[in-house]
């Protein structure tokens, strides 16, 4: 949906008359008001999830990441339209109603790391999609890998919290 808004706005800044600048404006609200409402959607299903087996929710801490990564030119509208923030936003007060528990942890290396035996080696990410621990050879896809040493980091993080 995005990449056909983004072909579509291109064409109208393009032609640039009045009317498309109009049409732009009626786009971009759209667009927003769409966004905002999948962002609802995830985040009602995330926190309803959390309650009803009574978990709590870990997010990676994303904050100022647009200014610590770099990416490619063709990669750039994808970063820069990713509404993380308001996603996290609509978590955080769902979460607040329902009475679930939300941490924030800190992204650095959890791709990386093995949920294994802990080795740490950039070696670990062959590809982006696909882990394979260089110590212990455990393989598997990389995002399910990430989110279980996120979960766990909020699990430790809590329990300092605790002590």
């Amino acid at each position: 949906m995005r990449r056909r808004n983004a072909r579509l706005r291109a064409r109208l800044q393009a032609k640039g008359t009045k009317s498309a600048k109009r049409l732009l404006k009626r786009r971009r609200r759209k667009e927003s008001r769409f966004a905002r409402d999948v962002n609802h959607v995830i985040s009602k299903q995330l926190v309803g999830k959390a309650k009803d087996t009574r978990s709590g929710i870990a997010l990676e801490d994303l904050q100022g990441i647009r200014e610590r990564v770099t990416v490619r030119k063709a990669q750039r509208a994808d970063l820069n339209s990713w509404g993380f923030h308001q996603l996290r936003t609509f978590v955080a007060y769902k979460a607040a109603l329902a009475g679930v528990v939300v941490r924030l942890v800190d992204p650095r290396n959890t791709s990386r790391t093995c949920p294994g035996c802990g080795h740490l080696d950039k070696r670990n990410r062959p590809t982006r999609d696909e882990f394979r621990c260089v110590s212990c050879g455990l393989a598997g896809p990389a995002d399910y890998f990430a989110a279980i040493n996120i979960g766990r980091r909020a699990v430790r993080h809590a329990a300092d919290d605790a002590a």
